[in-house]
């Protein structure tokens, strides 16, 4: 009976155990995502500051000649450049299951896999094309369409550190839409999102960025536009 008594009492610690440890682990969960997401935007605003000084020495050593890539021109009264711009985070049900295909890599037997973490965000505006110029204004905005992307992988543990994470694009069940893959290597999984199937514009001045810093794969684009062609 005693010893019955006693097994009871261990189970009871046991589980308590494991309880308190869960509560930890998941506490810790929480802070790296919340460290993560720091680091991101810290990473962005030095990033804004340094294309801020560069446009800034640009300025006042240039002629005030526009290359197409500055502020554009057409918009309507009252509306700026900025206008209505908003970003909303990416989350789980963004993601794309390969349930269909499951992928098999050569480093699994080694190392367990796991799902890397994310910040993304897209980005959404209006369009101030011909029609939307003549039809819409500052009180009276068009429908707001998606720009772009901001995806912010995390691979903090990288087998081999040497090599750099990489993206795919990839088709999907619609011409509207594409699928945008990331590889990471050992001992992450590839993840992957549907976005709008449009063309990217690939010039930093216009907010492309592809980079791997501190663990961290950034991929950062708005879709070409255009809008003021004569």
């Amino acid at each position: 009976m005693a010893h019955g008594n006693g097994g009871a009492g261990g189970d009871r610690s046991y589980w308590r155990n494991v309880h308190e440890q869960l509560g930890v682990h998941l506490s810790k969960m929480t802070l790296s995502d919340i460290h993560s997401k720091m680091l991101v935007r810290q990473l962005e605003r030095l990033e804004q500051k340094r294309d801020a000084l560069k446009k800034k020495g640009a300025d006042s050593n240039g002629d005030g000649k526009d290359s197409g890539d500055g502020k554009r021109k057409g918009l309507p009264d009252g509306v700026s450049e900025e206008f209505g711009n908003d970003e909303q985070e990416m989350g789980e049900a963004d993601e794309i299951t390969q349930a269909n295909t499951k992928k098999s890599y050569s480093w699994q037997r080694k190392y367990k896999g796991r799902k890397p973490r994310y910040f993304n965000r897209v980005k959404t505006g209006y369009d101030w094309n011909k029609y939307n110029q003549t039809h819409y204004d500052h009180d009276n905005p068009p429908p707001k369409i998606v720009q772009g992307y901001k995806f912010n992988i995390f691979y903090p543990e990288l087998v081999d550190p040497t090599k750099t994470p990489q993206y795919f694009i990839e088709t999907a069940d619609s011409d509207e839409f594409c699928i945008i893959r990331f590889h990471g290597g050992a001992p992450y999984e590839d993840i992957a999102f549907k976005i709008i199937n449009k063309e990217w514009n690939r010039s930093r001045k216009r907010g492309f960025k592809c980079s791997f810093q501190r663990g961290i794969l950034s991929v950062c684009f708005n879709f070409k536009s255009h809008w003021y062609r004569r």
